[in-house]
Protein backbone atom coordinates (compact mmCIF):
# COMPACT_ATOMS: atom_id res chain seq x y z
CA UNK A 1 0.00 0.00 0.00
CA UNK A 2 1.10 3.35 -0.75
CA UNK A 3 2.23 5.79 2.42
CA UNK A 4 0.43 8.66 2.98
CA UNK A 5 1.44 12.28 3.24
CA UNK A 6 1.18 14.55 6.07
CA UNK A 7 2.48 18.63 6.33
CA UNK A 8 2.16 20.66 8.77
CA UNK A 9 1.94 24.70 8.27
CA UNK A 10 1.84 28.01 10.44
CA UNK A 11 3.77 30.90 10.59
CA UNK A 12 6.98 31.44 13.25
CA UNK A 13 6.90 29.42 16.33
CA UNK A 14 3.67 27.74 16.21
CA UNK A 15 4.48 24.41 17.54
CA UNK A 16 4.88 22.53 14.37
CA UNK A 17 8.21 20.76 15.54
CA UNK A 18 6.54 19.25 18.72
CA UNK A 19 3.49 17.96 16.98
CA UNK A 20 5.99 15.81 14.23
CA UNK A 21 7.75 14.29 17.05
CA UNK A 22 4.63 13.00 18.81
CA UNK A 23 2.75 12.18 15.58
CA UNK A 24 6.14 10.05 14.42
CA UNK A 25 5.97 8.73 17.60
CA UNK A 26 2.48 7.62 17.37
CA UNK A 27 2.63 6.24 14.16
CA UNK A 28 5.69 4.04 14.58
CA UNK A 29 4.09 2.59 17.74
CA UNK A 30 1.81 1.61 15.16
CA UNK A 31 3.90 -0.49 13.07
CA UNK A 32 4.62 2.28 10.33
CA UNK A 33 7.64 3.79 8.80
CA UNK A 34 7.54 6.97 9.33
CA UNK A 35 10.21 9.81 7.39
CA UNK A 36 10.61 13.19 9.09
CA UNK A 37 11.33 15.66 7.00
CA UNK A 38 11.19 19.89 6.25
CA UNK A 39 11.33 22.47 3.88
CA UNK A 40 13.17 24.34 2.25
CA UNK A 41 15.01 21.27 2.34
CA UNK A 42 15.13 17.27 3.16
CA UNK A 43 17.46 16.26 0.42
CA UNK A 44 21.75 17.29 0.26
CA UNK A 45 20.49 20.09 -2.77
CA UNK A 46 17.60 21.00 -1.31
CA UNK A 47 19.22 21.86 2.58
CA UNK A 48 21.81 23.37 0.24
CA UNK A 49 18.92 25.63 -1.00
CA UNK A 50 17.57 25.91 2.33
CA UNK A 51 21.20 28.00 3.44
CA UNK A 52 20.68 30.65 1.22
CA UNK A 53 17.43 31.13 1.44
CA UNK A 54 16.62 31.54 5.20
CA UNK A 55 19.95 33.56 5.96
CA UNK A 56 21.34 37.12 5.01
CA UNK A 57 18.90 39.77 4.92
CA UNK A 58 15.29 40.63 4.49
CA UNK A 59 16.02 41.77 1.09
CA UNK A 60 18.16 39.51 -0.19
CA UNK A 61 16.33 37.71 -2.77
CA UNK A 62 12.90 39.65 -4.25
CA UNK A 63 9.72 37.41 -3.26
CA UNK A 64 9.45 36.09 -7.04
CA UNK A 65 13.42 34.69 -6.58
CA UNK A 66 12.20 33.04 -3.36
CA UNK A 67 9.31 31.06 -5.00
CA UNK A 68 11.64 29.74 -7.65
CA UNK A 69 14.21 28.60 -5.22
CA UNK A 70 11.58 27.02 -3.39
CA UNK A 71 10.10 24.99 -5.88
CA UNK A 72 13.39 23.72 -7.23
CA UNK A 73 14.35 22.27 -3.33
CA UNK A 74 10.82 21.48 -3.80
CA UNK A 75 11.24 19.06 -6.96
CA UNK A 76 13.88 17.58 -5.97
CA UNK A 77 13.01 17.10 -2.05
CA UNK A 78 9.47 15.36 -3.78
CA UNK A 79 11.62 13.39 -6.56
CA UNK A 80 14.22 12.09 -4.50
CA UNK A 81 12.60 11.76 -1.16
CA UNK A 82 9.07 11.89 -0.57
CA UNK A 83 7.55 10.04 -3.66
CA UNK A 84 10.13 7.17 -3.18
CA UNK A 85 9.00 6.64 0.44
CA UNK A 86 5.48 6.93 -0.49
CA UNK A 87 5.79 4.58 -3.11
CA UNK A 88 7.20 1.86 -0.44
CA UNK A 89 4.34 2.67 2.22
CA UNK A 90 6.21 4.98 4.23
CA UNK A 91 4.26 7.75 5.62
CA UNK A 92 6.24 11.03 5.41
CA UNK A 93 5.49 14.51 7.68
CA UNK A 94 7.17 17.31 6.45
CA UNK A 95 7.88 21.03 8.33
CA UNK A 96 6.22 23.22 5.53
CA UNK A 97 5.68 22.42 2.25
CA UNK A 98 3.79 24.03 -0.87
CA UNK A 99 1.33 25.75 1.19
CA UNK A 100 4.29 27.96 2.52
CA UNK A 101 4.93 29.48 -0.69
CA UNK A 102 1.20 30.78 -1.06
CA UNK A 103 1.28 32.48 1.89
CA UNK A 104 5.06 33.71 2.26
CA UNK A 105 5.94 34.76 -1.10
CA UNK A 106 2.26 34.87 -1.85
CA UNK A 107 -0.12 36.58 -0.06
CA UNK A 108 2.63 38.30 2.87
CA UNK A 109 5.31 39.03 -0.51
CA UNK A 110 3.24 39.87 -3.20
CA UNK A 111 3.62 37.50 -5.59
CA UNK A 112 -0.11 36.73 -7.41
CA UNK A 113 -1.00 33.56 -6.09
CA UNK A 114 -2.18 32.50 -9.40
CA UNK A 115 1.29 32.84 -10.85
CA UNK A 116 2.20 30.81 -7.62
CA UNK A 117 -0.20 28.46 -8.22
CA UNK A 118 1.02 27.73 -12.19
CA UNK A 119 4.79 27.47 -10.97
CA UNK A 120 3.02 24.60 -8.57
CA UNK A 121 1.32 22.92 -11.77
CA UNK A 122 4.28 23.29 -13.91
CA UNK A 123 6.85 21.86 -11.29
CA UNK A 124 4.26 19.13 -9.62
CA UNK A 125 1.58 18.80 -11.16
CA UNK A 126 -1.16 18.00 -9.10
CA UNK A 127 0.72 16.44 -6.11
CA UNK A 128 0.15 17.71 -2.64
CA UNK A 129 -0.25 16.57 1.18
CA UNK A 130 -2.96 14.10 2.11
CA UNK A 131 -3.79 15.85 4.97
CA UNK A 132 -2.52 19.42 5.74
CA UNK A 133 -2.38 20.82 9.56
CA UNK A 134 -2.11 24.28 9.84
CA UNK A 135 -1.28 25.62 13.32
CA UNK A 136 -3.00 29.09 13.93
CA UNK A 137 -1.28 31.18 16.78
CA UNK A 138 -0.95 35.19 17.41
CA UNK A 139 2.08 36.00 15.42
CA UNK A 140 3.34 38.23 18.47
CA UNK A 141 3.43 35.25 20.17
CA UNK A 142 4.92 33.04 17.74
CA UNK A 143 7.63 34.89 17.36
CA UNK A 144 8.19 35.63 21.08
CA UNK A 145 8.74 31.75 21.49
CA UNK A 146 11.32 31.83 18.48
CA UNK A 147 13.24 34.74 20.43
CA UNK A 148 12.86 32.28 23.58
CA UNK A 149 14.42 29.69 21.72
CA UNK A 150 17.72 31.47 21.86
CA UNK A 151 18.57 30.83 17.80
CA UNK A 152 19.73 32.85 15.45
CA UNK A 153 16.82 34.11 13.50
CA UNK A 154 16.08 33.16 9.77
CA UNK A 155 15.26 35.90 6.96
CA UNK A 156 11.86 35.38 7.24
CA UNK A 157 11.51 35.73 10.99
CA UNK A 158 12.96 39.28 10.80
CA UNK A 159 10.49 40.53 8.89
CA UNK A 160 7.81 43.26 10.45
CA UNK A 161 4.70 42.38 12.48
CA UNK A 162 2.40 42.80 9.48
CA UNK A 163 4.63 40.54 7.39
CA UNK A 164 3.43 37.65 10.11
CA UNK A 165 -0.15 39.13 10.15
CA UNK A 166 -0.36 38.51 6.72
CA UNK A 167 1.11 35.34 6.86
CA UNK A 168 -1.56 33.98 9.36
CA UNK A 169 -4.85 35.41 7.44
CA UNK A 170 -3.20 33.87 4.62
CA UNK A 171 -3.20 30.20 5.90
CA UNK A 172 -6.53 30.57 7.47
CA UNK A 173 -7.17 31.67 3.74
CA UNK A 174 -5.88 28.86 2.66
CA UNK A 175 -7.59 26.49 5.03
CA UNK A 176 -11.07 27.68 4.00
CA UNK A 177 -10.43 27.60 0.42
CA UNK A 178 -9.20 23.73 0.55
CA UNK A 179 -11.03 21.81 3.41
CA UNK A 180 -11.06 18.60 2.25
CA UNK A 181 -6.83 18.63 3.06
CA UNK A 182 -6.73 21.32 5.15
CA UNK A 183 -7.46 21.37 9.24
CA UNK A 184 -6.66 24.49 11.50
CA UNK A 185 -5.32 23.66 14.97
CA UNK A 186 -5.57 25.91 17.56
CA UNK A 187 -1.54 26.34 18.75
CA UNK A 188 -2.63 28.28 21.66
CA UNK A 189 -3.97 25.18 23.29
CA UNK A 190 -1.12 23.36 25.59
CA UNK A 191 0.85 20.84 23.28
CA UNK A 192 -0.94 17.56 24.52
CA UNK A 193 -4.44 18.98 23.74
CA UNK A 194 -2.84 20.11 19.52
CA UNK A 195 -1.94 16.34 20.05
CA UNK A 196 -5.11 14.65 21.00
CA UNK A 197 -7.04 17.07 18.01
CA UNK A 198 -4.52 16.18 15.30
CA UNK A 199 -4.47 12.38 16.34
CA UNK A 200 -8.66 13.09 15.74
CA UNK A 201 -8.47 14.09 12.60
CA UNK A 202 -5.72 11.60 11.31
CA UNK A 203 -8.01 9.03 12.21
CA UNK A 204 -10.97 10.58 10.59
CA UNK A 205 -9.26 11.54 7.29
CA UNK A 206 -6.45 9.05 6.87
CA UNK A 207 -8.02 6.13 8.88
CA UNK A 208 -4.88 6.06 11.47
CA UNK A 209 -6.46 4.76 14.52
CA UNK A 210 -6.01 7.59 17.21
Amino acid sequence: MAGKFISLEGGEGAGKTTLIRKLKTHLENQGLEVIITREPGGTPGAEDLRDILLTGQTDRWSPVTEALLMYAARVDHVERLIQPALARGAWVISDRFSDSTLAYQGAAGGVDIARIRQLHTVALEDFYPDLTFILDLDPLVGLRRTVERGEDPTRFEMHETDFHTRLRDAFLRIASDEPDRCVVLDASMAPDAVYEAALEIMADKLGANA
